[in-house]
């Protein structure tokens, strides 16, 4: 599949999952648009609410509304609907991923895929593993999740498809000792990227977090000139208690990026303009599905695209594919 009939077909799945959270926000939206005649405070107040019930959060609500504001004023604008374009502009300005953020795809690179149980790590690990192959890059995939039985030869599976190396140990085993062997085995082989799945962690237990600390550190001391990465994966469906998990986490790892999953019929969808911009840390990758092609960069511009339904010629060079 060439790469830009696949960013079509998950445009349209991405548009298709959103529809819950498009009914959430942007009906919301066109109604205070369409119901309010003058650009005012109650206008405003009434946007502002919107967003905030959209999951959008606090921090990141607040920034839009003060960025349209002073647009507002700057463009002598005094119609309300004028404004809709201004509001799909500034979000995508707040949700705008720098280039720099997938520097790990060129570098020698070690990345870490942390979460709690069940938003889908080890598929997010599967399906890096083989995006990062299909680019010609050297991985191995390390199984550091020796809680769960089922977990290695998930794992297992994904590294097969992929055909990446694996490299793990026996249920059970200290986590940490199969993340000092797949370091040194990366070196050894002279890897690009390594690729670490652990054990899905409640952010509550601080045993378990600890444990993520000293992987952190034998990955610092083994292998101090690799680009580090540090991804949570969040689940979509949960909204603000995926803002609670990712800030507890970062509290024991850096973490330079997010994994949001299952964005495909959540309602909560506006979580992942509120993350970026409470946590100050970028979504890197969206999933809506189950296949390889299901996970893709985040592009801001896509993502409000497909919430706000705009860009229908898109949509018409789709319906002639189908």
């Amino acid at each position: 599949m060439s790469d830009e009939k696949e960013k079509k077909g998950f445009f349209r799945r991405l548009k298709a999952g959103l529809s819950k959270t498009r009914e959430n926000i942007v009906r919301g939206i066109d109604s205070v648009f369409s119901g309010f005649s003058a650009i005012d405070e109650d206008f405003y107040e009434e946007l502002e609410e919107i967003l905030i019930m959209g999951d959008i959060g606090v921090n990141a609500t607040t920034d839009i509304i003060n960025r349209l504001k002073i647009q507002v004023k700057e463009q002598h604008i005094k119609q309300p609907s004028e404004c809709k374009q201004l509001l799909i502009d500034s979000i995508k300005e707040q949700m705008h991923v720098d280039e720099t953020a997938y520097d790990f795809e060129d570098k020698q690179s070690v990345i870490m895929v942390i979460g709690v149980n069940g938003v889908g790590k080890t598929t997010s690990v599967g399906k890096l593993a083989g995006k990062l192959k299909d680019k010609n890059r050297k991985v191995l995939i390390a199984a550091a999740d020796t809680f769960r039985a089922a977990a290695g030869e998930q794992l297992a599976e994904w590294a097969r498809r992929a055909d990446v190396p694996m490299v793990g140990g026996k249920e059970g085993s200290d986590p940490a000792s199969v993340v000092f062997d797949a370091v040194n085995a990366a070196k050894a082989r002279k890897t690009d990227v390594l690729l670490i799945d652990t054990a899905g962690r409640l952010h509550n237990k601080k045993n378990l977090m600890e444990e993520l600390r000293k992987m952190n550190r034998i990955i610092d001391r083994e292998f101090p000139d690799a680009h580090r990465e540090n991804l949570i994966v969040l689940d979509g469906t949960t909204g603000q208690n995926a803002m609670v998990q990712a800030r507890e986490f970062g509290d024991v790892a850096q973490l330079t990026g997010i994994i949001l999953t299952k964005m495909d019929g959540t309602a909560k969808g506006g979580i992942a303009v509120a993350i970026q911009s409470e946590l100050n840390v970028p979504v890197k990758f969206i999933g809506v599905g189950e296949s390889i092609d299901d996970l893709q960069k985040f592009d801001s511009d896509e993502f409000v695209n497909a919430l706000f339904e705009v860009n229908p010629e898109k949509d018409e060079d789709e319906e002639e594919e189908v």
